[in-house]
C-alpha cells in the first residue's frame, strides 16, 4: 500500500527562537539528560557551565576562591573574578553568540561552551539567578525558563568585585532527578586538580591542589604505583604518568579544564610521545604495547582554538596539536628518567615483563583460537545484530550478557535485530579474580564472550557501545553479575571507565486488574500500584525467562532502564574485588551474616 503523502510547503518551515531550540533540541546543548544516576548526566553538565565561567575568571588571573553550594536541587555558585560588565548581564545570560568569550585578548583558554553555556543553563532551568558586582555597584536578573522575569540594580559597596548564580534544573526537562553529591566532589576535585592554587568550596568542604594532575592521578591509584609519579608542567602541556600491576591502559585527559572521556588527538599525541621518549632514553626499539600495557597517566593541554567531535566536548579533534605534544612529551620522560635511576629501573623492568607475557599470551590466543574455529564457524552462544561500533549506527548498539536459554529466547523475538545483540552464558562462568590473563583464553566461555565483544586482541575493537550485563534478580544472578563485573574490572578496566558497561534493570512485579497493567521495579512502585489499581492480582517474577516475549519488548526498548557501571577511584578495585571474589574470609563471612536481607 503506498504511503500517504504529506505536503511540503512554506506552512511547514519553522523557525525557533535561540530560547525555543534549546528547550526543544536539549541534547545539541548539553548531551543526554539522565537523572542524576550518571556522572555525565545533564544536571552536572548545567553546574559545570556555571562553574566553567568562574574558571575561565581564575585562568585570566581574577579570583582564586570559587563557592559551590548545592541544596534541595537548587545550585549557587560565586567567583570573585571580575564580574560581567553591569550593562550587559541580561544579554550575556540570556542571548546566544553573546559574550566575550570570542575575543581573544579577554579569554585566551576558555573552558565554557563558547557563549552557549550560560544561556542553555538559564533555558533549562525553573529559575535563573545572576547578579554580578562591579566596584561597589551591581546587577541582578532573574529569568524564569530563559524569560526575564525582573532586574534591578544599585550600591553594594562591601561585595567584592564578582558573580552569582543560581539555579534550579527544570523538572519539565529533566524529570524527578537528584544530584550525587559524590559526582559533584569529583568534578570539584578534577577542577582544583587542573587550575593548581585555586579553591574551590562545595558545601562548606574545600577542594584545593598544589601539584596539579600530579595529584589527581596520585589519588586514583593510591599507593599501589611500580615507581614514583613522573610529572611535567609546561606553559600549554601539563601530564602525569607512571604504571602499575593492573592490565590495559588507563588515561585521565583534559582539554582547557574540560574531561574528555573519549580522549582524541592530545591524548594519542601523549601515548606516542611516551612511547618515543621511553625508547630514546633506553636506545631501544620496544613495541608500545609493551611499554603502555599497565599504564595510568593523566594530560591536560591548554588550546586557543579547540576542535571537538561533539558539543558535550567529549573527544578532541584538533590534528595540528599532535607534533608539538609529542616532541614535548618525549623530551620530558626522556629527561625524568634521566633524573629518577630507580624509576628507569623499574620501568624497564615492567616493560622486559609485559614483553615476556605478551608473547605467552600470544602463544595461548593462537592456542585458543584453533580450538574455536573446531568448534563452530560462527561464534556459539552469540546473536548478532546487523550495525556494530564504527558503523553509521553503531553508537546505538548494545549487547546482552545474559543467562540460559529461556531469558535468551524471551530477548531474541523482542530485541531490535539492527542494534541488538545476545551472548548467552551457559550458567556461572569462572570467578577471574586472582587468574592471569592467559587462563581467559583456555577458558572456552570466557574466550567465546572476548570474540563475542570483539575484544580477545584489544579493547579497540570493541563492537557494541554498550555492553549490558542482564541477569535475573535472584542470588544466582546476583553472584553472575558479580563474576562478570570481576572479569571487566580484572582485565578490561579501561571499558569501565569509559561507560560502556551497564546493568539492565527488569521488573520484579507485575500490578494488573481487568483495565491497566504496570511493571514495578521495586517494592514502592509495587505498593504505589497496589494502593491505585483497585481488584488487582500481583505477580513476582523470579527470573528473566517468566517475562513473555510480548512483555520483554518494552523493558529493552525506549523505556530500557540502565544502570552504568562506573568506579569512584582506581584504587579501590583490587581491595574491592578481593573482599568479594577472593577467599572465603571470616571477615567477609561476618558481613554477609550482618546485612543478610
Amino acid at each position: 500500500m503506498a504511503k500517504k503523502s504529506t505536503s511540503y510547503d512554506e506552512s511547514k518551515i519553522k523557525t525557533l527562537s535561540s530560547l525555543e531550540h534549546i528547550r526543544l533540541r536539549t541534547g545539541m546543548y548539553i548531551g543526554r539528560l539522565g537523572d542524576g544516576s550518571n556522572f555525565d548526566d545533564g544536571i552536572y553538565i548545567l553546574l559545570k557551565e556555571i562553574i566553567d565561567n568562574s574558571i575561565d575568571e581564575y585562568i585570566m588571573g581574577s579570583g582564586n576562591l570559587i563557592k559551590v553550594q548545592l541544596a534541595d536541587n537548587v545550585v549557587r555558585v560565586r567567583d570573585f573574578g571580575r564580574g560581567i560588565p553591569l550593562g550587559k548581564v541580561i544579554e550575556c545570560v540570556s542571548i546566544i553568540n553573546t559574550g566575550a568569550k570570542y575575543n581573544d585578548e579577554v579569554f585566551q583558554f576558555s573552558v565554557g561552551l563558547n557563549g552557549v553555556g550560560t544561556k542553555a543553563v538559564n533555558a533549562l532551568s525553573k529559575r535563573f539567578r545572576v547578579v554580578s558586582f562591579r566596584n561597589g555597584a551591581y546587577f541582578e536578573a532573574i529569568f524564569e525558563r530563559g524569560e526575564l522575569k525582573s532586574q534591578k540594580k544599585g550600591k553594594a559597596p562591601k561585595e567584592k568585585n564578582g558573580t552569582y548564580t543560581e539555579f534550579e534544573a527544570d523538572p519539565d526537562i529533566f524529570g524527578d532527578y537528584l544530584f550525587n553529591q559524590e559526582f559533584v566532589e569529583q568534578r570539584m576535585w578534577n577542577y582544583a586538580c587542573l587550575n593548581a592554587g585555586l579553591t574551590l568550596e562545595f558545601n562548606k568542604k574545600r577542594f584545593k591542589s598544589e601539584k596539579g594532575l600530579l595529584d589527581l592521578l596520585a589519588s586514583e591509584i593510591g599507593e599501589k604505583t611500580l615507581y614514583e609519579i613522573g610529572y611535567y608542567r609546561g606553559e600549554k602541556l601539563e601530564f602525569a604518568f607512571t604504571h602499575t600491576e593492573t592490565y590495559g591502559e588507563t588515561y585521565f585527559s583534559f582539554v582547557n579544564g574540560q574531561y574528555t572521556s573519549d580522549g582524541g588527538t592530545h591524548q594519542s599525541a601523549f601515548r606516542e610521545g611516551l612511547l618515543k621518549g621511553v625508547n630514546e632514553f633506553y636506545k631501544k626499539n620496544y613495541s608500545g604495547v609493551d611499554v603502555r600495557e599497565g599504564i595510568a597517566g593523566a594530560i591536560a593541554v591548554k588550546l586557543m582554538n579547540p576542535v571537538f567531535e561533539s558539543q558535550t566536548k567529549n573527544k578532541l579533534g584538533n590534528t595540528e596539536v599532535r607534533g608539538w605534544i609529542v616532541n614535548e612529551v618525549k623530551d620530558a620522560v626522556a629527561d625524568f628518567l634521566h633524573k629518577d635511576q630507580e624509576a628507569a629501573k623499574k620501568l624497564e623492568d615492567k616493560i622486559r615483563n609485559n614483553e615476556r607475557l605478551r608473547k605467552e599470551l600470544n602463544s595461548v590466543k593462537k592456542e585458543a583460537r584453533e580450538a574455536a574455529k573446531k568448534i563452530a564457524l560462527k561464534i556459539p552462544k552469540l546473536k548478532d545484530c546487523k550495525y556494530h561500533l564504527g558503523d553509521k549506527e553503531g553508537d546505538e548498539t548494545m549487547i546482552f550478557l545474559t543467562e540460559g536459554a529461556s531469558a535468551t529466547g524471551a530477548m531474541v523475538s523482542s530485541r531490535d535485530v539492527y542494534h541488538q545483540a545476545i551472548f548467552s552464558l551457559r550458567g556461572k562462568p569462572q570467578n577471574t579474580w586472582g587468574k592471569k590473563k592467559a587462563d581467559l583464553y583456555k577458558n572456552e566461555e570466557l574466550y567465546n564472550m572476548m570474540m563475542a565483544l570483539g575484544i580477545e586482541n584489544d579493547v579497540a575493537e570493541l563492537r557494541y557501545a554498550k555492553i549490558v550485563i542482564a541477569t535475573d534478580a535472584d542470588h544466582d544472578g546476583f553472584h553472575i553479575r558479580n563474576l562478570l563485573l570481576t572479569f571487566f574490572l580484572n582485565y578490561f578496566e579501561e571499558l569501565v571507565h569509559q561507560g560502556r558497561v551497564f546493568i539492565l534493570e527488569t521488573p520484579i512485579f507485575r500490578v494488573r486488574n481487568k483495565k491497566e497493567t504496570r511493571y514495578c521495579y521495586n517494592l514502592k512502585e509495587r505498593d504505589e500500584a497496589m494502593g491505585s489499581l483497585s481488584n488487582h492480582e500481583v505477580t513476582r517474577f523470579k527470573g528473566l525467562g517468566e517475562i513473555s516475549p510480548s512483555e520483554f519488548g518494552q523493558f529493552i526498548g525506549e523505556d530500557m532502564r540502565l544502570v552504568n557501571v562506573s568506579i569512584k577511584s582506581l584504587q579501590t578495585i583490587p581491595d574491592t574485588l578481593e573482599f568479594y571474589m577472593g577467599k572465603n574470609t571470616p571477615h567477609r563471612r561476618s558481613f554477609i551474616m550482618e546485612n543478610l536481607i
